[in-house]
């Protein structure tokens, strides 16, 4: 019996379907405490764990295809990904575990040699470096012996086998199950349930029920039904039982495909090609043929090509069988009422094609995989035999309005008429005149939908054209002179390729130990992150992973839903009579402080007379589980009188003079002067959305009452433990010295988990105060999303004087920026951004301001790179703004204007840039940068619908926190009289290893090795008063420290040691103990000496610099703007590395946490300040389709840093800007398409750079058609707030 192994989202899988099946875990593969299976091996060892949170769905990923396929083709590994995400590593080193199973050579064949184009050539090295390219050791994995695998159990199978089939019935509380085995008791079932729906892969009904509040008493599953089941091939075609899953469809279809003539198998192709990125594997697993149909959802990328295709659907009924074409489900749009509610979709018919019949589908999604569609179409052709006139026509869009559509009308017309460019024109208008797109709430912009719709028939034109040319004996055919009708142009074939994902190659370049190093320091080799093991089998422990405390209440908070408004009254009866319900926690219940005055605006607990943002807290309620605290949240009651004004955006903020203070300014030279003496001066704006953390681990807490002198532990996923003890301590009005916070990791954070985490913890504690109970606090991702700020909206506008050889000489910028509700750290963003505004270049006259904007959204708060993301962006822009108007390459401005020699900064810190220049010329010399610019101009030249650009950026990344108590640390050192040691400091891991390398420091110090040395959480217990783990210090600060404890030690030692020098590591501990000597140590460092007078515009605001340069290449699709990134190298300079599989770790994640801010990360409002991205549906992180087919990150040799640990630097921010690489390379592909198309060369790209940007900037006949004007005159698009 052959068993087939599905991966599933464990959120989506109903307990009830499961009955039968074998269900395996990441627990069940393997464990520390039986046996560690090569998956989660290799995972970890190949460094493919940051925080680790997202490890387990990763391994189950692989572990399934692995079952399913021992020996798997890369281009499996990358399909059986598709649907898992990481916020931490940039996808590189879990593709480099999947690597090691892969079958197939990876090699990417590029040069006419038959070498990798990422071969270790002589020119990559210089030659007196010791570099090491390998950051594992393949030799150390267990082998992967399918023989030892998991058996099938045989009480399941013998069940299988012997028992009759029966119906399964399963009552709740609130809901029956019925699992009915035959047609017609189904039929029986839905006559007497009509509303009921039927439930196979949950993919539609779980998301509603779980989610959006939607009740169904009977829920009815048919999987077990073998009439929808069925396969069945027919002299006409293929005909699919509707409870199939789309795994089994796209098989059954990829078979088909491979067994029948290619004239028979159009329409299988067109919807294969579909099924290839709906969703991912774990969703095609489950979700069924037919409800993707009968749904109905415009978002279907199904439904339009199977209606297009004259696809059937066989219904049933009591009674009653009949056969209706797809196309009827459609015809009058969301109110079809087709089929009735006591029918069942039985199965689909799909036809083979026809001799002159082709088929084609098309989809345009926000991610290229796993991302619902932004528009789709299906269409298919029929023409009169031999000849070019069409004979039958069907188009079929989804995605741009509420339920797929055709353009009938348009259809009708075009029959009879021959294929060629006076059809397309009219098809194109139409089109356009026939399917109307009403503007709707939260949608994609109209004009770039309509754009797609006749894009997408342009297209299919192309293909048709090119079809038609290669028909069998075509050049015979009376119709056409074949040299009037060539087919299509050579240059505008690559278009009809769609971007496919690809196993990326990659190479890390690090130098390695001195050989002189003992083989037991662990210090600059790259060692294993220490929790890597329990991540990867899912014995690492968060905060929801706590056992249940005794009496343990749930929290779901009620937030507002206006953005400004008076609270007029609060009902919370309805909620107090839930099931389960034990309490509703208000402002009234906060015995002291539920304000926190950190600056003149306070930080709000809960809200009490008004609300100043959507998702702002006003009451919460706890329950004896989730879910009954979230059902009784939703009856809570609350009236709102609406207060004016509501301020959203940056600009009426500037409208509305609301403002933070202070407000910031930066100056020097004489810049009004200097612009009277300038070439040329560019005056410009531009505007930078904001950014969710999308931290894997949401805001996750448990309070836990001791009992007695009101002591609380609080087990918090957070970045800062003292703050969380400060506002916990004030909200109860206890000292600070009752209340004890735990963190034992965190599962991703980038920023997002310190003042946020506080308030939460503070209702949690408020919650846990009140009723002597425990409560868990677990925000659902909308909850996070909604409650929660990000990364700060920028809008920039400068003024920029040069001169004409390129020499910058002046600049006068204003930056805004959205704060949101509250200050929180908004005002240290904003001088962070004024701080490194300069990013690489030496500007001799400048001035800057900025503003910080008081608006009505969820307060933005710290995010990777701290406002140097978007202030270096702005800079980056007006530099290539000046290579425009110099004619002159964006490279030689940089160039031209980079620091050259040690000088002082725009806020007269001196400044050493030789490692700057030395990123820059190794990175344009291992990237080939000419020689690929000459390729990339050959290659527009011979493409006319797809371009490619390329940039290289540098960077300068100072480090530092401005202020010496910030940066103070300490360290807690114990060794036990067994010779082992106990290690505590007051950073957090989170995913950037920082406990690793501090065992790393230890067992360096100590001369130890690491594994007798063990770290067990960051508490305010054992390290009162640390710092937030924050702006890459953590490594830095807590290193200094925990050296410091261990040198303390090591000195208590030397007697000991000096009078037995042969002696153990364990016998001078042993003696230690017996001569009394203090087996404990603290470890302290003060911080860095760093400040900054803003009155006077200058300090040492900083400790040292980080310098880095990225090159990108990527391809456009100048048709729908999709984009492919292909290839990016990375130099970064990051002094000597403690540990170098850690650090090149942080640069790949933050890289492509950086891709996704400046290309596909948007958020979007209402106009009345409601969130609509608020989960993964939404909002799209990149995935593994997003990251470089080549991508390779070289550390320079090592210089010394003498300000930091092991002359090491703080990296886990950096490498995020150099994500602008491809911002600027996608502008520069977009050059280049309206420098051939003679457009006007000034031209704005905002942030993020999505698809409907790049599509609106390749302005044609198309756009021109959408907007009724000029194509060069592009419409503004999204605008950030």
């Amino acid at each position: 019996m052959f068993q087939r192994h599905y991966s599933a989202n464990a959120c989506l899988l109903p307990i009830c379907s499961l009955y039968g099946v074998a269900v395996t875990t990441v627990e069940g593969i393997g464990s520390t405490k039986t046996r560690i299976h090569p998956v989660q091996e290799r995972l970890a060892k190949c460094h493919g764990s940051q925080c680790g949170f997202c490890t387990p769905g990763m391994v189950m990923s692989i572990y399934t295809l692995l079952r399913n396929h021992p020996e798997p083709t890369s281009e499996q590994m990358i399909a059986a990904l598709a649907g898992n995400l990481c916020r931490c590593t940039g996808y590189r080193p879990i593709l480099d575990a999947c690597k090691t199973f892969c079958k197939d050579s990876i090699c990417c064949q590029r040069k006419a040699n038959g070498k990798c184009c990422l071969d270790q050539e002589d020119y990559l090295f210089d030659n007196e470096e010791k570099v090491s390219t390998s950051l594992f050791s393949a030799d150390e994995f267990q082998p992967l012996d399918p023989t030892q695998e998991l058996i099938f159990p045989p009480e399941l199978m013998t069940m299988a086998e012997n028992q009759p089939k029966t119906t399964l019935v399963f009552r709740g509380g609130r809901v029956t199950w019925i699992s009915p085995v035959s047609l017609d008791e189904l039929l029986d079932l839905k006559a007497t349930y009509p509303k009921a729906p039927l439930v196979v892969g949950n993919t539609g009904v779980g998301p509603d029920m779980n989610f959006r509040g939607v009740f169904h008493p009977v829920l009815i599953a048919p999987a077990r039904i073998p009439d929808l089941n069925v396969l069945k091939y027919t002299n006409d075609g293929l005909t699919l039982g509707a409870a199939c899953s789309l795994s089994l469809v796209k098989d059954i279809l990829t078979n088909a495909i491979a067994k029948f003539p290619e004239e028979k198998t159009r329409v299988f192709c067109a919807v294969l090609q579909q099924l290839r990125t709906l969703g991912g594997e774990q969703i095609r697993n489950v979700a069924s043929f037919g409800g993707n149909i009968i749904s109905r959802k415009s978002t279907s990328d199904l439904n339009p090509v199977l209606a297009a295709s004259n696809c059937m659907l066989n219904l049933a009924s009591r009674g009653q069988r009949r056969q209706i074409p797809m196309s009827d489900i459609f015809a009058d749009g969301v109110g079809n009422n087709t089929i009735t509610p006591e029918e069942i979709l039985v199965s689909i018919h799909i036809p083979y094609s026809r001799k002159g019949e082709y088929v084609s589908a098309f989809r345009q999604a926000p991610r290229r995989e796993n991302a619902l569609p932004i528009t789709n179409a299906g269409m298919r052709v029929l023409f009169e035999e031999g000849t070019d006139i069409i004979k039958d026509l069907s188009i079929f869009y989804g995605g741009a309005v509420s339920a797929t559509v055709c353009a009938k009308e348009t259809c009708w017309t075009l029959i009879g008429r021959h294929w060629n460019e006076q059809m397309l024109d009219e098809a194109c208008r139409l089109v356009l005149k026939e399917v109307a797109l009403p503007g709707s709430a939260g949608d994609e912009n109209v004009d770039y939908k309509k754009t797609l719709m006749v894009s997408f028939f342009y297209r299919f034109f192309l293909e048709i054209s090119q079809s038609l040319k290669t028909m069998v004996n075509y050049n015979s055919l009376p119709f056409q002179d074949p040299c009037h009708y060539p087919g299509i142009p050579v240059e505008y074939g690559s278009v009809l390729q769609d971007f496919k994902t690809r196993m990326p190659q990659s190479m890390q370049i690090y130098q390695d130990v001195d050989p002189s190093q003992s083989s037991q320091d662990p210090v600059g080799r790259p060692v294993m992150h220490q929790s890597g093991i329990k991540h990867a089998t899912g014995e690492a422990v968060y905060i929801d992973d706590l056992p249940s405390v005794d009496g343990e209440l749930f929290l779901a908070p009620v937030t507002s839903s206006r953005a400004h408004a008076k609270i007029v009254s609060i009902d919370t009866s309805e909620a107090l009579k839930g099931a389960g319900v034990f309490d509703v926690i208000t402002a009234h219940d906060v015995p002291a402080a539920n304000e926190f005055h950190f600056s003149h605006d306070p930080e709000i607990i809960f809200a009490r007379n008004e609300v100043i943002c959507v998702g702002q807290i006003v009451c919460a309620v706890v329950a004896d589980s989730y879910v009954h605290a979230k059902q009784a949240a939703a009856k809570v009651k609350i009236e709102y009188e609406i207060l004016e004004p509501v301020i959203l955006t940056i600009e009426e903020a500037i409208k509305h003079n609301s403002f933070f203070e202070p407000k910031r300014k930066l100056e020097q030279g004489n810049v009004d002067e200097a612009f009277e003496t300038v070439d040329n001066i560019i005056e410009g704006e531009i505007c930078i959305g904001g950014q969710k953390h999308f931290y894997m681990e949401t805001q996750s807490m448990l309070v836990v009452p001791k009992g007695e002198d009101k002591e609380m532990d609080l087990y918090v996923s957070t970045q800062h433990p003292a703050i969380i003890q400060e506002m916990v301590a004030a909200s109860l009005g206890v000292p600070a010295n009752r209340i004890m916070c735990h963190v034992k990791r965190v599962g991703g954070a980038f920023g997002g988990k310190i003042l946020r985490t506080g308030l939460l913890a503070s209702v949690a504690a408020v919650a846990a105060n009140k009723t002597s109970r425990a409560v868990r606090l677990i925000l659902s991702r909308e909850d996070d999303m909604v409650i929660t700020g990000g990364r700060h909206p920028f809008m920039a506008k400068y003024k920029v004087g040069f001169m004409n050889d390129g020499r910058i000489t002046a600049v006068d910028a204003i930056y805004y920026v959205n704060g949101g509700c509250t200050p929180d750290e908004s005002v240290l963003v904003a001088e962070v951004s004024l701080l490194k505004m300069d990013n690489a270049y030496k500007i001799p006259n400048l001035r800057c301001w900025a503003y910080v904007c008081k608006t009505n959204l969820p307060s933005n708060t710290a995010f990777r790179g701290f406002g140097f993301p978007q202030s270096g962006l702005v800079t980056e822009t007006w530099i290539t703004d000046v290579a425009d108007k110099t004619c002159l390459s964006p490279e030689k401005i940089r160039e031209i204007n980079m620091y050259k020699k040690s000088e002082q900064t725009h806020f007269k810190q001196t400044l050493d840039p030789q490692n700057l220049t030395r990123c820059w010329n190794e990175c344009m010399e291992k990237s080939a940068y000419y020689s690929r610019r000459t390729a990339i101009d050959e290659f527009n030249k011979q493409n006319y619908w797809k371009k490619r650009g390329i940039a290289i950026v540098p960077m300068k990344f100072p480090f530092g926190l401005g202020t010496p108590y910030l940066s103070q640390a300490a360290a807690l050192v114990h060794i036990y009289t067994d010779g082992s040691v106990l290690l505590t400091h007051g950073g957090i891991e989170m995913g950037q290893g920082i406990h690793t390398k501090m065992i790393q420091v230890a067992s360096r110090e100590l001369n130890i090795p690491m594994s007798r040395i063990h770290f067990c959480e960051t508490s305010t217990t054992t390290v009162p008063n640390a710092f937030a783990s924050v702006a890459s210090a953590g490594t830095d600060v807590n290193g200094m420290a925990v050296k410091d404890a261990c040198q303390t030690l090591l000195k208590r030692l030397q007697p000991i040691i000096e009078k037995n020098p042969t002696g153990t590591w364990n016998d001078w501990i042993r003696e230690a103990f017996k001569q009394s000597v203090n087996l404990s140590a603290t470890g302290y460092f003060r911080g860095y000496n760093e400040y900054m007078d803003w009155e006077k515009g200058e300090g040492q605001p900083f400790t040292y610099f980080l310098f880095g340069a990225a090159c990108s290449e990527v391809e456009i699709n100048c048709l729908t703007g999709d984009h492919k990134n292909l290839r990016t190298d990375i130099v970064m300079d990051i002094g000597c590395s403690i540990n170098p599989a850690v650090d090149i770790g942080q640069i790949e994640g933050a890289f492509v946490q950086g891709v996704g801010l400046y290309t596909m990360e948007e958020l979007k409002y209402s106009s009345e300040g409601a969130l609509y991205t608020r989960g993964p549906d939404q909002y799209k992180i990149p995935a593994v389709c997003d990251i470089p087919e080549q991508f390779s990150v070289s550390l320079l040799s090592p210089s010394q840093n003498p300000y930091a640990i092991y002359a090491s630097k703080g990296i886990g921010e950096a490498g995020f800007f150099l994500g602008c690489s491809v911002f600027f390379a996608l502008r520069d592909a977009v050059t280049g398409v309206r420098n051939e198309r003679g457009l006007k060369k000034t031209f704005a790209l905002n942030s993020p750079l999505t698809a409907e940007q790049i599509r609106a900037n390749c302005a044609d006949a198309f756009t021109g058609m959408v907007r009724e004007g000029p194509p060069e005159q592009g419409p503004c698009f999204s605008i950030p707030l």
